[in-house]
């Protein structure tokens, strides 16, 4: 094994090499429906395994991956680390099928106890992604799991979840020099809770390297793979093609100078970015090997001024617009086919709606006082929606601890479920009520609100009041015009 490779511990007793090798592109060798050569691929990936590059990240719906990861461990028994995803489809979701999705993994994967499941959720909106979370917990206290991990999280629910005690160690995101999301807010929250981040798209599905340098823009038909046509909307919407040559131009430039690769200057930045654990870079199984060219990444170091310099051609790029794995969750959508359509047939209401004989239309969240009190979570009455005081209560659990921000965000999230289950969206809010119990909570609070609704902008008022119930610190009521509703 190569003593080159740069490796990290995420937690106690769990090291990984921060190159890790991703197995994405499996599904896309897949896409004609037939399979990769299993032998051939886990002797490729034994080769990466040999030089040092032991973890390898993978996921229930990268095709094959996964099965071949398991018949690699049983022919290699070398110390390696089998990162996997799980990514449930939106709606409802059971303890049992938590189980039988890592009983799933566990027999593809030829494991006993999986050494990292990261967890990715569609709908915020939809609380059972949090159940989802505590029931794998509930499977890494049994031992089937030895750590639990995110993907594709934003800095709001990254806090949920740690303030709701959840003990992840790592969120997988998009971070690039085309993509610099990361920097507001989640790398300073991973620092500041001891969570690492995981780095996907360093190299953009292969578009900063030297193969595209002072090309003209590809034609849609030049766009061979599923990396090729999602990250070129990244390039699109970071200001297009010329801007884009500019920092290749400025990437060769630097690259040259330390005689080694595009790729390597590309993903060296992101690897000094601060709270990155490691970057990851696909391989095509069978097809080709990025080895030797990975291997630079560890034998040079970018100056000052080269950083300065790709800050300069960065900052001519239009940021890329919302916090990290928005991309999944709201437009621009920027995946393959620019949609959710090769993911996701339809999200599901959260909350079932219920029509009254006076034909209001009410829904109810399932926490214990809606039914002693005799209230509905949210009631609409033509194209208007009013919304109950709400707290951070999911059934007869605290979400959020004691983290006034994180409760927030989560009443938040019920809002949002309420409404999208009569029709309607957040920014059809037009009043927020917001009840605090500790004055000094005051400015995490608005924080928070001014986090979620940013450019909706509804009338507000904050009060100082004594709310009931042990431990809440936050209580919402909302009110919304629904502008599409018809009757």
């Amino acid at each position: 094994m190569s003593s080159a490779v740069e490796r990290i511990e995420l937690a106690p007793g769990f090291t990984v090499s921060r190159v890790l090798t991703g197995l994405w592109q499996v599904a896309d060798m897949e896409r004609d429906g037939s399979l990769v050569d299993p032998d051939t691929a886990a002797e490729a990936m034994a080769e990466y395994a040999d030089a040092g590059f032991t973890a390898f990240d993978m996921a229930d719906h990268y095709g094959s991956a996964e099965v071949i990861s398991g018949i690699f461990r049983r022919r290699y028994p070398a110390p390696v680390q089998m990162l996997t995803k799980w990514v449930p489809k939106p709606g409802p979701v059971t303890r049992r099928q938590v189980r039988e999705a890592v009983q799933l993994a566990l027999d593809r994967m030829q494991s006993e106890r999986l050494d990292l499941l990261q967890f990715h959720a569609w709908n915020y909106a939809d609380p059972v992604w949090l159940d989802c979370l505590r029931w794998l917990q509930e499977c890494r206290d049994d031992g089937l799991i030895a750590h639990l991990g995110l993907t594709n999280v934003d800095t709001a629910h990254l806090r949920v979840v740690k303030s709701s005690g959840i003990d992840v160690i790592s969120n997988q995101v998009c971070f690039s020099l085309l993509d610099r999301r990361a920097r507001n807010g989640m790398t300073d929250f991973c620092r500041r809770y001891g969570v690492s981040l995981l780095c996907f798209g360093t190299v953009a599905g292969g578009f900063l390297t030297e193969k595209w340098l002072n090309e003209p823009e590809p034609a849609p038909e030049q766009l061979t793979s599923w990396s090729l046509m999602k990250y070129k909307r990244y390039i699109d919407t970071a200001g297009g093609w010329e801007v884009f040559q500019d920092l290749l131009r400025t990437l060769d430039s630097i690259a040259r100078g330390h005689g080694v690769s595009m790729a390597n200057v590309a993903c060296r930045y992101i690897l000094d970015e601060p709270a990155v654990g490691g970057i990851i870079i696909g391989a095509r199984l069978g097809e080709g090997r990025h080895i030797e060219n990975n291997l630079q990444l560890f034998q040079f170091s970018l100056a000052a001024g080269d950083r300065e310099r790709l800050e300069a051609s960065l900052d001519r790029l239009t940021p890329i617009p919302g916090d990290c794995g928005d991309e999944y969750r709201r437009p621009p959508f920027l995946t393959a086919s620019g949609d959710l359509s090769h993911h996701l047939e339809s999200i599901p209401k959260p909350y079932e709606p219920v029509t009254g004989a006076d034909g209001g239309v009410r829904v109810f969240s399932g926490t214990p006082w809606e039914h002693i009190a005799g209230f509905c979570r949210a009631r609409r009455y033509g194209d208007r929606i009013f919304i109950s005081g709400t707290t951070a209560t999911h059934f007869d659990t605290l979400i959020g601890g004691s983290d006034p921000a994180a409760q927030c965000h989560f009443i938040i999230d019920k809002i949002e479920g309420a409404l999208q289950s009569l029709g309607a969206c957040l920014a059809d809010v037009v009043r927020t009520r917001v009840y605090i119990k500790r004055l000094e909570d005051w400015e995490s609070v608005a924080r928070a609100h001014g986090e979620r609704f940013h450019g909706i902008e509804p009338a507000n008022t904050m009060v100082q009041a004594g709310l009931i119930g042990e431990g809440y610190l936050v209580e919402m009521e909302a009110e919304a015009v629904n502008r599409n509703y018809k009757l």
